[in-house]
């Protein structure tokens, strides 16, 4: 069997900078959401209705755009980050393995395909604007307040369940490796060690 530190897709050093920046991530996102969560119960009625619609909506579509702008930094990892923690699963003890671990890459794979899907539907969005279209005019900034709003929930399930690749990538560090050499057996007392010939 391989050992887990061969199997790493890529540079150790480049693993640990997506790690880092998966990180900040949940943390900028959490830190985001806290602050909507505010906004959200301080400015609704009993029945959830916010006071005032046009207001809520443009606190909503920040929102949106701020956790967009957190994930940008890792997304370019975020699929090798994947892979990997997929290949360490494969090849680390069960008992060192959490059950939740292989639910919650499934749900990091699915948001993660939806937000690459989403941004190439922006990207054929932007390419058909009118030409003067750029950010500060409505049309720009209207469309890409709808591809926010449309990749807010895949961004929060990353949120949510990255820190498990995290939590992956810490378990395979510290699991024994397969081809790891096999202790040293002590020679028993009063017998001497056969000399090689």
């Amino acid at each position: 069997m391989i050992p887990i530190g061969l199997l790493i897709t890529f540079d150790r050093f480049v693993h640990n900078q997506f790690l880092k920046q998966l990180d900040a991530f949940v943390h900028d996102s959490k830190q985001i959401l806290d602050a909507w969560n505010l906004y959200s119960d301080t400015h609704t009625d009993l029945d959830g209705w916010p006071e005032d619609p046009h207001a809520y909506g443009l606190r909503q579509s920040q929102r949106d755009s701020d956790t967009a702008r957190a994930f940008e930094p890792l997304h370019a990892g975020a699929r090798r980050l994947l892979t990997t923690a997929g290949i360490q699963l494969s090849v680390l003890p069960l008992s060192a393995v959490q059950s939740r671990w292989v639910y919650q890459v499934s749900i990091l794979t699915s948001a993660l395909d939806r937000l690459d899907n989403l941004h190439e539907q922006w990207l054929r969005t932007r390419d058909t604007l009118p030409l003067n279209s750029g950010p500060g005019t409505p049309d720009y900034d209207d469309a890409l307040a709808e591809y926010h709003a449309d990749a807010w929930s895949s961004l929060d399930d990353w949120a949510t369940h990255g820190l498990a690749l995290s939590e992956i990538a810490a378990a395979a560090r510290t699991a024994p490796s397969p081809l790891a050499p096999a202790p040293a057996v002590a020679a028993t007392p009063g017998k001497r060690a056969a000399a090689g010939r």
